[in-house]
């Protein structure tokens, strides 16, 4: 991800952190908005599955199961 040197400077990020940051940011918003699986989310933020599903919970953002989880999960 690319911006340029304004909102770099304006984020509360140090800047070596901001890259993974922003894109765990971004992953959980996705996530929590339906418009990315799990998998994909958690490949966008750079995590494996537990570490994400760990944000996941600290955000208080919900898991969410689509129709072939759960019948997998019975």
């Amino acid at each position: 991800m690319e911006f340029n040197d304004e909102i770099q400077d304006a984020l509360r990020i140090p800047p070596d952190e901001q890259e993974g940051r922003l894109r765990r940011e971004l992953a959980l918003r996705l996530y929590e908005k339906g418009l990315l699986s799990l998998g994909k989310a958690r490949q966008l933020a750079g995590m494996e599955k537990c570490n994400f599903l760990l944000l996941l919970a600290q955000d208080g953002i919900s898991r969410q199961y689509d129709k072939k989880e759960l019948e997998r999960s019975r």
